[in-house]
């Protein structure tokens, strides 16, 4: 899959649909409640707070084409509120994120999953992104800091590999297809996003993050990126 150029200001789009922590079921529950704007507006953490982990990469943003729907934490997407995704960390950890260019930071709560592009290790809201001066460049170097989690950041959780894009359904159903029989014991799901790609999912026998890890590590394709993602 190549790497988008920094969206323009008019189309800030940078990740897919397949970042959602499954595809919806008929029968999929109601939303939880969103935590307040007012909520994440106002996390307040020590100013002294030493972080639990530090990371400096791409970051990136979303915003019209996904508000108010569901994020990975099963919450309504709210674009104004002070929120990101991240691929790895626990859902509901909070994170102080900084663009070392401005010296402008911000304490977001992961609540998604993403961005599905390699490279970039965060997505802002858009609110977020604006604090930190992301929002009109697309994507800019944040440095970011854990500064609270609800979980391990060194065990457990609930893993699964994610690969995509896929331009044609022929191309993700043959690759689900060979991994369906390559893995007996894991769940795997085809299916496509709203902007027309398509996405395979690798659910690992008790969602251990070591078998995601070696079925990451293992799995080879000619198209599309292999991602390995934290579901809780």
């Amino acid at each position: 899959m190549k790497v988008p150029p920094a969206p323009p200001i008019s189309q800030p789009e940078t990740r897919a649909e397949a970042d959602r922590d499954e595809p919806p079921e008929p029968s999929e529950a109601p939303a939880k409640p969103r935590q307040s704007k007012e909520d994440d507006d106002s996390i307040r953490v020590p100013a002294d707070a030493k972080p639990l982990l530090v990371e400096t990469g791409m970051a990136s943003w979303y915003g019209g084409p996904y508000h108010k729907r569901r994020s990975s934490n099963g919450e309504v997407y709210d674009m104004h509120a002070m929120t990101a995704a991240h691929l790895t960390l626990p859902l509901g950890s909070i994170v102080r994120v900084t663009n070392p260019k401005t010296g402008r930071s911000v304490v977001v709560r992961i609540t998604d999953r993403g961005p599905f592009v390699p490279g970039r290790i965060l997505d802002l809201s858009q609110a977020a992104a604006k604090k930190v001066d992301v929002w009109a460049a697309g994507v800019a170097t944040v440095r970011l800091e854990v500064l609270r989690t609800p979980a391990s950041l060194s065990s457990g959780g609930r893993w699964a590999v994610q690969i995509g894009a896929f331009e044609k359904e022929h191309a993700a159903d043959k690759l689900a297809d060979h991994l369906s029989h390559r893995y007996q014991t894991a769940k795997v799901l085809c299916f496509s996003s709203p902007v027309g790609d398509w996405w395979v999912r690798v659910r690992v026998q008790d969602d251990d993050r070591k078998r995601a890890e070696q079925v990451a590590h293992d799995t080879h394709t000619s198209e599309g990126e292999i991602f390995l993602v934290r579901l809780d």
